[in-house]
């Protein structure tokens, strides 16, 4: 079977962080919905629990919306993630989209005509 890792890559090594060296930071205030202006592209937050949740969040990515979904919950069943996985990418690959794994409990993927850039932004170089 596919690793993650293998799927997606490595990051390199990892640093061991404590739950002391992260700041809660409110970020409601930056935050507006404006209700009556809707859009052609939604970034949807989502989780996968079992294969059952495949169905929609297949209907997502065919709607051309970007979705960030949270593996942690399937992470511990191998088979339920590859699958999950494998269903992922197979879209991805129907839609002509892009698919990322970020850390090691999110995925991103992408519909028709985005793409994920793989490179990090370190500052301007200008």
């Amino acid at each position: 079977m596919v690793s993650f890792k293998e799927i997606f890559g490595s990051s390199g090594s990892k640093k061991v962080t404590s739950p002391d060296e992260f700041a809660e930071l409110d970020l409601s205030k930056y935050e507006e919905v404006i209700e009556d202006e809707p859009a052609e592209t939604y970034i949807r937050v989502a989780e996968i629990t079992n294969l059952a949740d495949m169905t929609s969040l297949k209907k997502e990515i065919y709607e051309g919306n970007i979705l960030m979904i949270d593996i942690s919950n399937i992470k511990g069943d191998k088979l339920l993630l590859d699958r999950a996985l494998k269903d992922l990418k197979e879209v991805v690959s129907d839609v002509r989209g892009d698919i990322a794994g970020l850390k090691d409990d999110q995925v991103l993927v992408t519909p028709t005509g985005v793409k994920i850039d793989r490179s990090k932004i370190i500052g301007a170089k200008y």
